[in-house]
């Protein structure tokens, strides 16, 4: 099962973003990432503006009720998915045709966004359930769903690449779809609601007042990613057999899961690149995830911010992981992979000290945040292409599910953690603390990944 794609070394010259698009199938799997990324985050923009503008007069009882205890709830109803199904949604990846998954979990979520109108048209006037509106537990429902399709869509995404483009190319095929997954999120949270408004103040001579337009155009965007999808063709090389996944109508039973699970951990066991890549990968999205947190905090230290626009300073580091894709595409694959991220944590690490010493410099603070950026694009980029090489066609599916699996999973402490640790021992020694830890991670991979080799 699976396609056998001969893997190049690292040394071999990367084409260009512009020559790679000269590739007709993979423009139009990176068009079908673009609508995809960008309902993704325009989604939950919407579900947050539903909360409030149909639910916020019923759910809110007294004036020390607050609308966010509420929004939580639909941030945690796309968070559990990730948690649950995320290792085993890999597993299944594997034995299904990966194209499919792509453009059927996209066809099911834009399906799920235009029954929202609907939903809240039958249930109105609402009546509560626990005390709680019907058509908000509907919206948690829709929530869950979507991001339990989501834990499908992004291994077999993943997995998917590698048997669009050649080896050779790999490397800029993963920096050009990482610079448009920080484009989606600048973007999709930056113009989501008013894009939102427009849609329903142009759908309204159509469907009347409402928020039909908001689910046409986030659930449209679904839908053109998967017929986006649907066209691409895998590239066969000479002597290489077609992918011939399992009979969907063969039962999957229990023990295959765990057979298949655990084929996944004894990889990762068996291979320290791809562990140390992993490692690394994992370390990347802790540290985002606890400079999203710290950033509100910083925001309300600089001069000329308020805690409300932390927004421009995740800007910031996402201009930089932008840049240092592009610089990676053009010349990553001059160096190998594992000390380019290697260096890239240390970089990290150092620039995290530089903005602790920069916490009232607005200008050095976004320098800063814009070079962890960059730095970060160099541990991502080599890493993600790396598992792609490295692992098996077979066992794809199963490797990613996992990085995905247990990134979501470790996502959760600097998200709890950072918040009480800025509280407690104040911003910068949290900064200093991050920037130690990511250049001891950085190091031990760098150790890990010699022994591995020895």
């Amino acid at each position: 099962m699976g396609l056998r794609l001969a893997m190049t070394s690292a040394d071999t010259p990367t084409s260009s973003p512009a020559h790679l698009l000269q590739n007709a199938n993979f423009t139009r799997l990176w068009l079908g990432q673009i609508f995809s990324q960008m309902a993704d985050k325009i989604f939950l923009v919407f579900m947050v503006a539903l909360t409030t503008s149909h639910f916020q007069a019923q759910l809110l009882k007294d004036e020390a009720d607050s609308i966010s205890t509420w929004v939580a709830a639909i941030m945690l109803s796309s968070t559990i998915p990730a948690v649950m199904f995320g290792a085993v949604a890999g597993v299944f990846v594997d034995r299904w045709d990966k194209k499919g998954v792509l453009v059927l979990s996209n066809l099911l979520r834009g399906g799920l966004i235009l029954l929202i109108p609907v939903l809240l048209q039958v249930i109105n006037p609402t009546p509560s359930v626990l005390g709680i509106p019907i058509g908000f537990w509907g919206l948690l429902l829709i929530t869950f769903a979507v991001s339990t399709l989501a834990q499908y869509f992004a291994p077999a995404e993943q997995a998917f690449l590698p048997v669009v483009v050649r080896s050779q190319n790999l490397l800029a095929a993963n920096s050009l779809c990482t610079t448009t997954m920080m484009a989606a999120v600048i973007m999709g949270f930056a113009v989501g609601e008013p894009l939102l408004g427009l849609a329903n103040h142009l759908a309204a001579p159509w469907f009347g007042p409402g928020d039909t337009g908001a689910a046409i155009l986030v659930g449209g965007a679904y839908v053109i990613s998967a017929l986006s999808l649907a066209t691409v063709q895998p590239r066969l090389g000479p002597g290489d057999p077609p992918e011939t996944p399992a009979d969907p109508r063969e039962p999957i039973t229990l023990a295959d899961l765990w057979q298949d699970f655990h084929a996944g951990l004894s990889y990762l066991a068996g291979h320290a690149a791809v562990r140390v890549g992993m490692i690394l990968m994992i370390s990347l999205y802790c540290v985002f995830a606890a400079l999203a947190v710290l950033a509100v905090q910083l925001a309300e230290e600089l001069p000329g911010l308020r805690a409300s626009q932390f927004g421009v300073l995740l800007a910031a580091a996402g201009v930089g992981l932008g840049l240092g894709a592009l610089v990676i595409s053009h010349w990553g694959s001059r160096f190998p992979r594992r000390q380019v991220s290697v260096l890239g944590a240390l970089g990290m690490a150092v620039l995290l000290i530089l903005l602790a010493e920069s916490v009232h410099s607005l200008w050095g603070s976004l320098g800063w945040i814009s070079g962890v950026g960059f730095c970060g694009a160099c541990v991502g980029i080599p890493m993600q292409t790396l598992i792609q090489e490295e692992t098996p066609p077979a066992l794809r599916g199963k490797v990613f599910g996992l990085v995905n699996n247990l990134t979501n999973v470790a996502l959760s402490l600097p998200l709890v953690l950072a918040g009480v640790a800025e509280t407690i021992l104040g911003l910068q020694p949290v900064l200093w603390i991050l920037g130690l830890v990511i250049a001891t991670i950085g190091l031990a991979s760098y150790w890990m990944g010699q022994r591995g080799e020895a």
